[in-house]
């Protein structure tokens, strides 16, 4: 299986940057429907497309084993 590292990413950022980031404010500045990223936070094995993958990765200015991971079912 699959986990997204989303919800760490979102918890990096507001670190770095001392505020509080919201689901909505990473799907308007990735282009990324919001109900897309709630999926991806809250329901287990949801499967999404490379390019999501790439915008996450860019707007976190993360490498892809730092929003994903594979877990032996």
């Amino acid at each position: 299986m699959i986990r997204f590292k989303l919800a760490e990413q979102i918890e990096k950022r507001q670190f770095q940057e001392s505020r509080r980031i919201t689901v909505q404010e990473v799907a308007e500045a990735t282009g990324v429907n919001r109900m897309t990223l709630s999926k991806i936070l809250n329901h287990k094995g949801y499967s999404t497309g490379t390019d999501i993958l790439d915008r996450l990765c860019n707007y976190f200015s993360c490498r892809i084993e730092e929003l994903i991971e594979h877990v032996p079912d």
